[in-house]
């Protein structure tokens, strides 16, 4: 291969072809200089010009093509001719393997040491050189270096070792399996692979003939099928271990929890098991304590509602509620807001069930149902601890309410959430559990209800126009038919999905006297009407659309999480 080289220095050739000045080098390179980066991340870095302009302007001057490769179909064995540690090293992938020659995809096809190392790796066969943007090429490493082989491999291994018909003898699976067992690089190669695809969940369910490994990737579950069902019970086992579960038990659900390494990652898993029909189904929830808590701003919360709530959090009493189903956000969103709130002068404590974040200085409290440590029983003992702040992680029942209400009302800023469709809801909702109308009015200080849908990819979204379904949706719910709507139809980049990526919809209610003087009242439909009227209250799927009109989501994914569109209110869609 011959190998492409600059005839001048990048920056020189940039100002040479007048796409930056002189000064503008300048100060690239002196930056450059402390920072140790290459030139042209410098360059995009101080926005300079663009990482399109810039390959576009490399593959001109080496005379090599610009892929964008999210939208090429590429042969994952292909890919495999060179191994990930370097491929990620160098920033380069095989796209195609045409027998003697492979079509090699670079960032930097200028960097010749890179070069040269790939050339050894992939030798005896010859190397065709093109450009392509960084950051699809880590998106890429990331869906097609998956751990798939690896797990069908020791899922295979495991059971030549113990044989398939008597079942595996689970006596050898003692704690102090080494790092060699097999089991344990099988479990490895799970855990590393939802972490590199970002999955939220494992679910590990046994059928009559396949044992299926399923990931919940952006709120969807992806699934795997090992042929090797008899391993089912030497996972849950080892599973079961490492969560310091009774390993003798299997006709009773348990929960447990541990924390694992992976990929520089500390990832805290909460474990459930279930008895089912052929075994016992696992079902863990990966969080990862190394990547730090998402700030308000990175939830999608416009900045309108951003302002208003940082407004109300600065009061010194009253309740803030946080409502949606599993799986909205909620926890997200409160630990925000208690990272915000977290000062050296205001003692926080937390009843939650589990604790899923550590939070320096926080006061948090696990409630243990089995030896009578309720959330009601924590919080009574919570109010003499003399804390500024109670965050209580779901409001279950009248009592926990009634103790989070009356401590609202005592001088304390309590924090919560509530399983509820929509933030007008659940004020009812607490009625509805017990709580006296006349406390929730005067403790109630705002509602967040929220929902997460999924982002359409980038690279592949594209205008189309809706089916009869959606029209008649948009028609029935008032709602603009002739705005633009975008849809994916899934490329290399989003796994073929469509999607990638999720951000929160929100709708944000504040208790004002006159809604407060209906729910002392009961009077649930003024309630509802003032609610749904109130100055700057734009719901949850006025927001959702209001995306999708902006091409950010689906009209798919706002139906989904829609339950009203509030246009007969005279609300317009938040800006997001």
């Amino acid at each position: 291969m011959q190998r492409p080289r600059l005839k001048m220095r990048l920056g020189d050739l940039l100002v040479h072809e007048n796409i930056i000045s002189e000064q503008q080098l300048q100060q690239a390179l002196a930056q450059q200089q402390q920072s140790g980066r290459k030139l042209g991340a410098t360059l995009i870095e101080l926005k300079f010009l663009s990482e399109v302009q810039l390959l576009q302007f490399l593959a001109q001057q080496l005379n090599v093509p610009f892929l964008d490769i999210a939208q090429k179909q590429i042969d994952p064995k292909a890919v495999q001719l060179l191994p990930e540690v370097q491929a990620r090293r160098f920033r380069a992938l095989v796209l195609e393997d045409r027998g003697n020659v492979v079509l090699l995809g670079m960032s930097d096809p200028a960097d010749l040491a890179a070069l040269d190392q790939i050339a050894m790796l992939l030798a005896p066969k010859q190397m065709e050189m093109a450009v392509v943007r960084e950051s699809q090429l880590i998106d890429a490493f990331d869906t097609l270096y998956r751990r798939t082989k690896d797990i069908e491999s020791f899922a295979t291994q495991l059971k030549a070792e113990h044989g398939a018909d008597n079942g595996l003898d689970l006596n050898v699976l003692d704690e102090q399996a080494d790092a060699d067992n097999t089991i344990v690089k099988l479990l490895q190669s799970i855990f590393e692979d939802a972490v590199q695809v970002k999955a939220s969940d494992i679910h590990i369910e046994p059928d009559e003939k396949v044992l299926r490994i399923r990931q919940r990737i952006d709120g969807v579950l992806q699934e795997s099928i090992l042929n090797e069902v008899s391993i089912a019970s030497a996972l849950v086992l080892r599973l079961k271990l490492m969560a310091n579960l009774d390993i003798s038990e299997k006709r009773l659900p348990q929960d447990g929890r541990f924390q694992i390494n992976v990929k520089q990652h500390q990832i805290d898993v909460r474990m459930s098991t279930m008895p089912v029909q052929y075994g016992e189904s696992v079902v863990m929830r990966l969080l990862d304590q190394s990547a730090g808590l998402l700030h308000l701003e990175e939830t999608g919360m416009p900045a309108h509602l951003l302002t208003r709530l940082r407004r109300i959090i600065q009061s010194p009493h009253g309740m803030i509620l946080v409502t949606g189903p599993t799986g909205s956000g909620k926890t997200t969103t409160l630990y925000g807001l208690l990272s915000e709130l977290n000062q050296a002068g205001c003692k926080i404590i937390t009843v939650e069930d589990p604790v899923e974040y550590r939070l320096p200085r926080v006061n948090q409290v696990q409630v243990n149902h089995k030896i009578g440590l309720s959330f009601s029983n924590v919080l009574r003992t919570t109010l003499r601890q003399d804390p500024d702040i109670i965050m209580v992680g779901e409001m279950r029942d009248q009592e926990t309410a009634e103790m989070g209400l009356r401590g609202a009302l005592t001088g304390h800023l309590v924090l919560s959430t509530l399983h509820t469709n929509d933030a007008v809801t659940s004020t009812l909702r607490l009625i509805d559990m017990g709580a006296a109308p006349y406390l929730v009015a005067s403790a109630l200080r705002a509602i967040i209800a929220q929902r997460l849908i999924r982002r359409l990819c980038d690279y592949c979204k594209q205008p189309y126009q809706p089916d009869e379904l959606e029209s008649s949706w948009l028609q029935h719910n008032k709602a603009n038919t002739s705005a633009t709507y975008w849809h994916a139809s899934g490329c290399q980049s989003c796994n073929q999905s469509g999607y990638k990526g999720r951000l929160g919809v929100f709708e944000l209610l504040l208790i004002t006297k006159p809604l407060a003087d209906a729910l002392r009242r009961n009077d649930t439909a003024s309630f509802a009407n003032l609610a749904h009227s109130s100055d700057g209250f734009t719901s949850l799927g006025t927001m959702a659309l209001n995306y999708a009109q902006q091409g950010i989501t689906s009209l798919t994914e706002v139906i989904r999480v829609s339950e009203y569109l509030d246009t007969e209110s005279g609300s317009t869609p938040s800006e997001g």
